[in-house]
């Protein structure tokens, strides 16, 4: 059984699939199969979701690279989100942290450091709870 979260992102995303395919019958459309249990899937999930609603949304990702054989750190800030956002010209930082994964001492300080600056930050353990989240923050 969909949660109302996921029914409604699945509706969304079939309702994008029509605007950008309207030549395309509705039946032959390939339904969504979106996967919230994992950091991956819910990071999907969250993303896309606020995109179809037609926000900003994209994955930050700072980790650095092997180059010859030598590691070259990322550039980013250190502890920065995993998802950063424009909603409704609000500055929003998502941290997905799935089961027993905790932030780590330079994500409390972004996670600070954000809103200090007056920018919003949550952390997404699961989908309904972003989705709750969402919908008391931003939908009256």
């Amino acid at each position: 059984m969909r949660s109302i979260a996921l029914q409604r992102l699945i509706d969304l995303s079939m309702a994008n699939k029509r605007e950008r395919y309207p030549n395309v019958p509705v039946e032959w459309l390939p339904r969504p199969n979106y996967k919230p249990n994992t950091a991956n899937g819910l990071t999907k999930c969250i993303i896309d979701f606020l995109r179809f609603n037609g926000w900003q949304a994209e994955r930050i990702n700072n980790t650095g690279r092997m180059y010859q054989g030598k590691w070259i750190p990322g550039t980013g800030t250190n502890g920065t989100a995993d998802i950063s956002a424009t909603v409704k010209g609000r500055s929003v930082k998502i941290e997905v942290k799935i089961g027993r994964d905790r932030q780590s001492l330079e994500q409390l300080k972004y996670q600070s450091n954000i809103e200090r600056a007056g920018g919003l930050y949550v952390i997404a353990k699961e989908f309904d709870g972003f989705y709750s989240w969402y919908v008391k923050t931003f939908e009256p």
